[in-house]
């Protein structure tokens, strides 16, 4: 699931300055929508990349002209009506509805804004939830409508929006049934809120990754070969590197250039990775070729306890540098399977053992490596169930 963050930024939270603020703080953080109400979208268009959702309005239905900048990514209705309670729901309500009760004669909207007072409009939301895209739901006393209710009886209808006012509230959404909201509205004039609800929407597609020890069989000196460094466009931490690996069912744990060495001053956004032929993993679980990889592409870096995060690369280096390959055998369901890699003869390569960091030509037979193991095979970068040899 690709999970969103919005920030809601329309006249209800104060003048243009206060909105402005707002929105350049979501730019800037990496949110995903802005809410605001038409008239402000070509002005939020001038400030920047972001995608706009606008409020409609019957006010707003006078305007035939829409210019490209003043036309949002999505038109949102509910605000002024039925959906914030400014107009009450229809005496026959009886929990059947649609979208229509909220568009009226504007057809264009393809979510829904609506707060939740009481079970009539929680019933109100799941109706109107089946014909639109985007449900956006403020929850006004989450004892009433849990918001579990929404994501289990409307979570696959639409992409369901949580209101939320501070980022901890943001995880909760995300992390509720176990599947949680498909995004969050945040409402807050705190720019610290907004940066870190957007951490937590990024931390909640992460993956943690069981990592394991192999333990060493062979390092042979296997002579040049065309050797792949990949500088990130993030610095890493010292416990931080990239999982590589000639075979695609075992990749080992190579640490970031963190530290410092006599020979070379430390590059904490690097990973001097392998050579050409050897697989990365990728954010979505799947690898690449080292030799694939361009500016602009995104590689997973994972620390030591297996947490994970996305980077973007900024430049790859193919150079001839001498090779070792260092060969493992680690214990799996079926018994003993062995995993091998390439990795550049030099002192400044570390990778994880048991003991400790330890560079790559200080290795032994009997030195136990971090690992990611998982017997599946792959093709075109993705696990396939089949039968596939490599050695």
């Amino acid at each position: 699931m690709t999970r969103s963050v919005w920030i809601k930024a329309d006249d209800s939270v104060g003048g243009w300055e206060t909105r402005k603020r707002r929105i350049t703080t979501a730019i800037e953080a990496g949110a995903d929508w802005v809410l605001v109400d038409e008239a402000d979208v070509s002005r939020v268009r001038e400030l920047g990349d972001i995608n706009v959702a606008a409020f409609r309005s019957d006010a707003d239905l006078v305007d035939s002209v829409e210019t490209e900048t003043a036309r949002a990514d999505a038109y949102l209705v509910g605000k002024d009506g039925e959906g914030d309670g400014t107009v009450e729901l229809p005496n026959d309500f009886s929990g059947s509805a649609d979208l229509s009760t909220l568009r009226r004669s504007d057809n264009r909207a393809q979510g829904a804004y609506i707060r939740i007072f009481d079970e009539d409009y929680e019933a109100f939301a799941e109706e109107a939830a089946y014909d639109a895209e985007h449900t956006i739901v403020i929850g006004e006393d989450w004892s009433i409508i849990p918001l579990e209710n929404l994501i289990a009886r409307i979570g696959d209808e639409t992409d369901l929006i949580a209101g939320v006012t501070t980022a901890e509230e943001a995880r909760t959404a995300f992390e509720t049934l176990e599947l949680g909201a498909d995004g969050v509205l945040l409402d807050t004039d705190n720019p610290d809120e907004i940066r870190a609800t957007v951490e937590a929407r990024a931390a909640s597609e992460r993956e943690d990754l069981s990592l394991q020890y192999a333990t060493v069989t062979a390092v042979d000196s296997t002579g040049m070969a065309d050797r792949v460094c990949v500088d990130t466009a993030s610095l890493m931490d010292h416990d931080e590197g990239m999982l590589v690996g000639s075979l695609g069912r075992g990749l080992f744990f190579v640490h970031a250039e963190t530290a410092e060495s006599p020979y070379v001053a430390s590059r904490p956004f690097r990973v001097n990775a392998g050579a050409v032929h050897a697989y990365a993993r990728t954010p979505e679980g799947g690898t690449v070729y080292l030799s694939e990889l361009q500016s602009g592409d995104e590689v997973q870096l994972v620390d030591t306890r297996g947490n994970t995060r996305e980077a973007v690369v900024g430049r790859v280096k193919i150079e001839k540098r001498p090779m070792f390959r260092v060969q493992a055998e680690v214990e799996t369901d079926d018994g003993v399977d062995r995993i091998e890699t390439l990795l550049q003869n030099a002192e400044t390569i570390k990778v994880a053992t048991r003991d400790g960091r330890k560079a790559v030509t200080d290795l032994e037979v009997g030195d136990e490596l971090l690992v990611y193991y998982e017997a599946v095979a792959r093709h075109f970068g993705e696990a396939v169930e089949e039968s596939i040899i490599e050695k």
